[in-house]
């Protein structure tokens, strides 16, 4: 699956590429969202907008509030079983209802088992994670962030232009 270019996401950053590989076998919906939004732009110039040393940072909210996300409606949970919030892996944020992620997400700096089976996942960043240790982290409990980091461009590997 690492070599499928349908189900890879780049997210270049200020600092360099990061290459997420998709999991449709965990969150087929969630994943074709990401899509349609990659390929819609949706997600260039979104800032990390909450960001936690040692826990995560946070984008995909193109207010940089927190409290937004795209057009389309809420997704259902994709809850898995089997996978681990470890370095690397990217889920679904959402708020207390497990039903209403849509468009935000997460990339982890450090195992958090205390989100596995609460929270979706839908890829794992296989390349550039140095990138992602280089975002400007927030103050505070909130992880908060004044003057964030931004993805500059997001694109699926299948897209022309993508490499």
């Amino acid at each position: 699956m690492s070599d499928d270019p349908e189900n890879t996401l780049y997210l270049d950053l200020k600092s360099g590429r990061v290459t997420i590989q998709l999991r449709p076998d965990l969150a087929p919906k969630h994943v074709e969202r990401v899509k349609m939004l990659a390929r819609e732009g949706f997600y260039d110039g979104t800032p990390f907008h909450r960001v936690i040393e040692g826990f995560m940072a946070q984008g995909g909210d193109p207010t940089g509030t927190g409290t937004s996300g795209s057009k389309y409606g809420n997704l259902p949970a994709e809850f898995s079983r089997t996978a681990k919030f470890v370095r690397g892996t990217v889920g679904a944020a959402r708020t207390g209802d497990p039903n209403s992620a849509n468009s935000q997400f997460y990339i982890m700096f450090a195992p958090a088992p205390h989100l596995d089976g609460q929270y979706t996942v839908w890829g794992q960043v296989t390349d550039g994670m140095e990138h992602i240790d280089k975002i400007k982290r927030g103050s505070g409990g909130s992880g908060s962030v004044a003057d964030p980091d931004r993805i500059v461009k997001a694109r699926l590997g299948a897209d022309a232009g993508a490499s």
